[in-house]
């Protein structure tokens, strides 16, 4: 397919459009109970429980499951320097240098509190939520308490410090940051001899397990950079265990083939839904394990869905950027209407991938193109100014920006492994220290677990693609008309005319739901805004079943997050359940499901899940 030139990117004001959306309850005192006057964040994600001590259950189990609140998706783009972290901790040791009797308050404090730790009159306990701490043999041990309540006391001392300081905002957040990266580093529950648990795996073993870590050890120096393994790969295989709903790929070009998914009703709803995955990673998030499959709940529901998967750019492809995915989006979706002969479609965008379809909806606008009738965006944020609430969000400067696209610029692609290990950095204690425990001080191997496994499973970005994402941080052209052009069509938000449906976590810390809120208000009020109470992952993929999950749904009427969870109807259960219907309303009928796939003018080119999936 022909290269369309370099988009352009600048800045602007706030933008707003109109979109129909299916009815929502009126406020009341019984919604305003249910969606919380406290904050959604807060909220306990699926399986959490309450502030009480944690259910102590096998390490594997855990790590599997905390993992899975933390994926990739797109936030880590612009990466993290070294010289960024020097800075920061050289800004801490400056302040607190500079305002000697915070630090001599706190290190009084701390003695203080040593002495009753050391006479056994100490209070000073672990967060009931932190799981380093939750085995009972940290309790139960005096050595182990004093050690474990020493800690605490020494991080609250430094943590306490550093907050205390003068410092403006943005410098504050990057003290906090790697204050936290440092103070979670020199926890004893990384150590061999400080951690109880690990101590009594070596007597159990006989030692087997000090030999099976140093294996795992060795093994990730050579073969994940140092960094403790996340999955064990060996458990899985894409098109048998993992992406294996039956269907066919219809449609192909040389950025991404396009697989029609076989129905499994006698009808279905006419018009289909196109499913727009993250460029970082592989299409199959939708399509894992069958009880947590979107396509298979989609399909078990009348929907016809079709599904994007990316090809993996390499070096070759290193002057691709968004305007040729656009391009590419756009020969799918002519694809997709012709097979079902509908004029307009249904889009769904996940978090890097909504910002692709986002743009590919303001540029079909721009363009008075009507192809789109309604779309959907998940854990997907578009404002970027809106507030993230993440202090990693205080590394995001001009020339960390521009760092990162002179890097990628260089090797012509950003590789998703690199964004992975840098994303890890991002939450230390679940992405780094609790596979560390696991793998080298317990000797087990790493769970398996398939979220983990498609999460590892990543790909590469163009550099030019990679430039373009990061073009966005500061020009905000979803929120800014005219800052943005793909092939010479100003992307204007204002234009976009189409129902919506957008989707936040309340514990998802990569893409805020507050910041997932401004993404409904960009698409006008009568956007139906979703805040489901899981994670970043969690809150797309969450399948009918989980009885401790719940959503809060209305439209985003509200300018402010936090008052519009006052308006918001809440719902037990999953959202998929809400969604399908949303979709159902707008699905323009029923008719028979088709005994064939594809169409005389694309035929069926092979089975699902295709061949880009399998590049390396």
């Amino acid at each position: 397919m022909a290269r369309t030139p370099a988009s352009k990117s600048t800045t602007g004001s706030t933008t707003k459009s109109t979109s129909r959306t299916a009815k929502s309850a009126a406020p009341k005192a019984a919604a305003r109970a249910a969606a919380g006057k406290a904050k959604p964040e807060a909220q306990a994600s699926p399986g959490a429980g309450t502030d009480t001590a944690p259910t102590i259950r096998p390490l594997a189990e855990q790590i599997a499951e905390e993992a899975s609140q933390n994926t990739l998706a797109l936030n880590p783009l612009v990466g993290v320097r070294t010289e960024d972290l020097f800075d920061a901790a050289r800004t801490v040791v400056g302040a607190l240098a500079a305002q000697p009797q915070i630090l001599a308050e706190q290190w009084m404090g701390f003695l203080g509190e040593l002495g009753k730790i050391v006479t056994g009159r100490s209070e000073v306990a672990p967060d009931p939520k932190d799981k380093r701490f939750a085995d009972p043999s940290w309790t139960g041990n005096p050595l182990h308490r004093s050690l474990m309540q020493s800690y605490l006391a020494w991080s609250n001392t430094i943590t306490a410090a550093v907050a205390k300081t003068d410092l403006p905002d943005k410098e504050a957040a990057r003290a906090r940051l790697v204050t936290s990266i440092f103070v979670d580093a020199m926890a004893p529950s990384n150590t061999l001899i400080g951690n109880p648990q690990a101590l009594k795996q070596v007597i159990d073993s006989k030692g087997k397990s000090l030999v099976e870590g140093m294996k795992n050890y060795i093994t990730d120096l050579a073969r994940n950079g140092g960094l403790p393994s996340q999955v064990d790969m060996s458990k899985f295989k894409v098109g048998e265990n993992l992406a294996n709903t039956p269907g066919t790929v219809v449609f192909k070009n040389e950025v991404l083939e396009l697989i029609l998914y076989t129905p499994t009703t006698e009808t279905v709803v006419a018009r289909p839904l196109l499913i727009v995955p993250p460029q970082i990673n592989k299409y199959y998030a939708v399509d894992l394990a069958p009880n947590k499959s979107m396509i298979r709940f989609l399909l078990a529901n009348g929907i016809q869905p079709f599904c994007i998967s990316w090809r993996n750019p390499t070096v070759r492809e290193r002057d691709w950027g968004l305007d040729t995915y656009i391009q590419a989006l756009d020969e799918a979706v002519d694809a997709a209407r012709e097979i079902t002969g509908q004029d307009k479609i249904n889009i769904m965008g996940s978090c890097s991938g909504g910002i692709t379809t986002s743009t590919y909806a303001g540029w079909l606008a721009g363009r008075k193109q009507d192809k789109l009738n309604a779309i959907i965006l998940a854990v997907c944020v578009l404002d970027t100014e809106a507030g993230t609430d993440t202090d990693f969000a205080a590394l995001v400067t001009p020339e960390s920006v521009l760092a990162a696209k002179q890097l990628s610029a260089a090797r012509g692609i950003l590789d998703g492994n690199d964004l992975a290990k840098m994303f890890a950095w991002m939450r230390p204690n679940d992405l780094v220290w609790n596979y560390w425990v696991n793998n080298y001080l317990m000797g087990n191997q790493p769970p398996a677990f398939d979220i983990l496994f498609w999460n590892a499973d990543t790909t590469r970005l163009p550099a030019r693609l990679h430039g373009d994402f990061l073009d966005l941080i500061f020009t905000n052209p979803f929120v800014n008309p005219g800052k943005m052009s793909i092939s010479g069509t100003p992307i204007d938000m204002r234009k976009v005319k189409a129902d919506t449906y957008v989707i936040g976590g309340t514990t998802d810390h990569i893409t805020p739901w507050k910041a997932v809120y401004q993404t409904a208000r960009i698409y006008g009020p009568d956007t139906t805004y979703v805040l489901s109470n899981s994670g970043h992952l969690q809150s797309l993929l969450n399948p009918p079943g989980n009885p401790k999950a719940w959503f809060v749904a209305g439209p985003a009427k509200s300018a402010d997050a936090d008052a519009w969870t006052a308006t918001g109807t809440k719902h037990e259960g999953s959202w998929w359940t809400h969604w399908v219907d949303w979709l159902k309303a707008r699905g323009n009928g029923e008719t028979a499901a088709p005994k064939q796939p594809g169409s005389k003018k694309h035929r069926a080119i092979g089975p699902a899940p295709g061949t880009y999936v399998f590049e390396p």
